[in-house]
């Protein structure tokens, strides 16, 4: 089951297309999601809330490491999809191996865009795509003291 969430591009812009055509309004969001932690569930959760179906932009293991270093991701792409997939307020989940999601978002066409509130909308790669589509582009807020980045310090001081 989880693993049907999975879509490659092509399969996911006709889920959206028919989500869209039943009258659903379609959340995207992105990010790599390494190591999942409370602050990943609370704000995808609050995306989700947004609209009727939440998707999801996940970037490939290359993509995370061009992003956050040589030594990430920790968990791999296939991992993280499976792990993301499984979560209920989810509907779908593709990879992407662009520098950024736009080409993503511009295939997708959602009605709304979200990130957390630690972007400004005038930052939001896409925003401006959505705005013009007659769509939305929105900031939710994000629970403070979370992070993969101070998890892994934590486990690294553990030694």
């Amino acid at each position: 089951m989880t693993e049907s969430k999975i879509l490659n591009k092509e399969e996911a812009q006709k889920q959206v297309q028919e989500w869209q055509s039943e009258g659903k309004k379609i959340v995207f969001t992105n990010g790599c999601f390494d190591i999942v932690h409370l602050g990943h569930i609370d704000y995808l959760e609050k995306a989700r809330n947004l609209g009727d179906k939440l998707v999801l932009g996940l970037n490939t293991d290359a993509s995370v490491s061009r992003l956050k270093g040589p030594s990430r991701p920790i968990v791999n792409e296939y991992a993280r999809a499976r792990m993301m997939s499984a979560f209920e307020f989810i509907d779908t989940v593709i990879l992407f191996d662009e520098p950024t999601p736009k080409e993503l978002i511009e295939t997708l066409c959602p009605n709304i865009l979200v990130k957390g509130d630690d972007y400004s909308i005038e930052n939001i790669v896409g925003a401006d795509f959505v705005i013009a589509k007659g769509g939305e582009v929105k900031t939710v807020a994000l629970v403070n003291g979370y992070s993969t980045t101070a998890i892994i310090k934590k486990i690294k001081d553990l030694d």
